[in-house]
């Protein structure tokens, strides 16, 4: 069989991701905080890039912000759309454009434009509050203050230090190795260890670590439960009785087995309830006030706000805290008047062009989904979370036109404020749970409410079960579901089973 050369024409369609379409895609779903970190970055590295920030004199935000003739092309032919239809042949034409741009007689035309003021007075121009509120105590600190504190010698105290750092976040003793950097799993620790490390004898050793234990707060830098409670008892002198539960029978009392206990140690039931009650008053986590992050205290900013304005609700973007980008037509004039550094700056200015583009669809693409969600929702933004309707990104992404992987990148991360309170994005969307009666289904959050409702109203000497949940939510609100799923819905709610919520005195 012969070999030889042809010359074949051959005719195929791809999609091809272009460098901006990527660029629009990640910034679209980035949250608030990245957002910010990356505009920063990217206001290091463009030099004809500037915000309010870098330059107070008054600037408008011109075509590549979204104004004028740009904004309007932007809003009709929005970026996630032309990447769900023919995105290859319009993103090479933009790309081709923005090429084909004459930078020097664009920025002479901008400079004749109207500048906006960008500036805003009064207490806007203050630093946010966060940035003023006091650093919270750290463990580690407070343990090291009082080390410093105390009479040690040198040994010693570089003893302690290794204890100290080798807490977990609840104030235990973490001695596991786990694995290194490359992979590579290290050896679990032992108070030999750290003694021999420091040039202390183990009885001393043991003596330095029941020291740092009974430091404030006591049972820290203990090695278990057990011993965190046993260090507690025997700093407020309890009794034998409770000493030898908290030694031998904390299972029981996690089970509640009270019985057990008094048939072990040979003492009536009434005496282990009481053991069992001073026991409860401990700190099972040494750590807990002093905690690395405080859950409660982190400010969430949202990107959306919902308004209710008389009978109807309006969408509106937070743009506090957000740089206004645009060029800066002075230095990116001077420049371009270097041959060297024209070819430079022609590339710099396209990329900050799509920046400030991609930025404003991305604001723009953001409110749109939210509108959707409020018109889905009304329901709920009235009266409440029992009112939240069953919805998956495939009805947004019906609604408004885009794909369901779109609808998943603005939803993430992504915050808005309603009359209801504050919520992410994907709060929203909930599987639905079938309605017995022809009544219309209900959203798996509402079902969770319900539950937590029942929980909370509950006799505490005699809690429900989880069937006997089952059987209140078909009566009560017509909702069937199984068992199971009722223990799942209560784990997510972190409340615990029937046997542990009972309480006995």
């Amino acid at each position: 069989m012969g070999m030889e050369m042809k010359l074949q024409f051959k005719l195929s369609q791809q999609l091809v991701m272009t460098p901006q379409l990527v660029q629009a895609i990640r910034l679209l779903q980035l949250s608030r905080l990245e957002l910010v970190d990356e505009v920063r970055k990217e206001l290091d590295g463009n030099p004809v890039l500037a915000d309010d920030a870098t330059d107070s004199k008054p600037r408008g935000n011109g075509p590549s912000d979204g104004s004028d003739n740009a904004e309007g092309s932007v809003e009709r032919n929005g970026m996630t759309e032309r990447v769900e239809a023919n995105t290859d042949l319009a993103g090479r034409q933009e790309e081709k454009k923005v090429k084909e741009v004459d930078w020097e007689q664009f920025l002479e035309n901008r400079q004749m434009q109207q500048a906006m003021p960008s500036s805003r007075g009064g207490f806007e121009e203050l630093p946010p509050i966060e940035q003023n509120l006091t650093k919270p105590a750290n463990l580690r600190d407070h343990l090291v203050f009082q080390l410093q504190m105390s009479d040690f010698r040198e040994n010693e105290r570089h003893f302690a230090e290794l204890v100290i750092g080798n807490l977990d976040e609840k104030g235990y003793l973490d001695l596991k190795g786990g694995e290194g950097p490359d992979g590579v799993k290290i050896d679990d620790l032992t108070i030999e260890e750290l003694a021999r490390r420091a040039e202390l004898d183990e009885d001393e050793a043991s003596e330095v670590l029941a020291l740092i234990q009974r430091f404030d707060p006591v049972g820290v830098a203990a090695r278990g439960l057990a011993e965190c409670l046993r260090v507690q008892a025997e700093v407020l002198g309890f009794d034998p009785v409770e000493l030898k539960i908290i030694d031998e029978h904390l299972h029981n009392v996690e089970r509640r087995n009270f019985t057990a206990i008094a048939k072990a140690l040979k003492i009536p039931l009434e005496e282990v309830y009481d053991a069992v009650q001073e026991i409860q008053k401990l700190e099972s986590i040494p750590a807990r006030n002093f905690a690395e992050i405080d859950e409660k205290t982190i400010a969430i900013t949202p990107d959306v706000y919902v308004l209710k304005d008389g009978d109807q609700f309006t969408v509106s973007d937070n743009d506090k805290g957000l740089q206004r980008l645009y060029i800066n037509e002075q230095l990116a004039q001077r420049m371009l008047k270097d041959p060297k550094a024209k070819e430079f700056i022609s590339e710099k200015l396209r990329s900050a062009q799509w920046l400030i583009r991609a930025i404003e669809q991305r604001r723009r693409t953001i409110i749109k989904v939210t509108e959707c969600i409020v018109e889905k929702q009304r329901e709920f933004l009235e009266k409440g979370v029992a009112y939240l309707k069953p919805m998956i990104l495939r009805d947004v992404a019906e609604a408004v036109g885009m794909h369901e992987s779109t609808i998943s990148r603005v939803t993430s991360n992504k915050y808005v404020h309603t009359p209801q309170g504050l919520f992410e994005l994907k709060y929203f969307f909930n599987s639905s749970i079938h309605r017995v009666g022809g009544e219309e289904d209900i959203a798996s959050e509402s079902v969770k409410q319900a539950i937590k409702k029942i929980i909370a109203a509950e006799d505490k000497s005699n809690p429900y079960s989880d069937q006997a949940i089952v059987t209140i939510l078909k009566d009560n609100d017509g909702i069937d579901i199984a068992r199971r799923t009722v223990a799942k819905y209560r784990e997510m709610l972190g409340i615990l089973s029937s046997s542990k919520r009972k309480k006995m005195f």
